[in-house]
């Protein structure tokens, strides 16, 4: 198994499909890796040499941010927005969607399950 900024890589699956297990890329950009790295990206993982690997390895830790260290990237950028009091740190302190989503309907995935109003009867004549 090809271990690559500390994610285990699948082995049966094509190298292209396989770097998207990491967290910061995605389809374009491990297509671009690929590139970079001078590897077919419909080969598959099982099949790649320990040379090939660790250019994949180098190409990644030489030109993209990724797993913790992008984490904490975008965490402090919501810290900072939240210091801030900008509008949009003000959402995501309320747990509400930042950018511009009704929450009138819908909205539930952010706002988590929802509560019953209790006591609420239809009134009879």
């Amino acid at each position: 198994m090809a271990r690559i900024a500390g994610v285990n890589i699948p082995t049966a699956k094509k190298v292209g499909i396989a770097l998207t297990y990491i967290y910061g890329i995605g389809p374009h950009r491990s297509k671009q890796i690929c590139e970079k790295a001078n590897i077919n990206e419909s080969v598959r993982v099982s099949a790649l040499s320990d040379d090939e690997v660790r250019r994949i390895r180098e190409t990644i830790d030489s030109s993209y941010s990724v797993e913790g260290d992008l984490r904490m990237e975008v965490s402090l950028n919501v810290k900072n927005l939240i210091d801030m009091k900008s509008y949009r740190g003000i959402r995501h302190i309320r747990k509400l969607p930042t950018r511009g989503q009704r929450t009138h309907t819908n909205a539930r995935t952010r706002r988590g399950k929802a509560i019953a109003i209790a006591g609420k009867k239809k009134v009879t004549k």
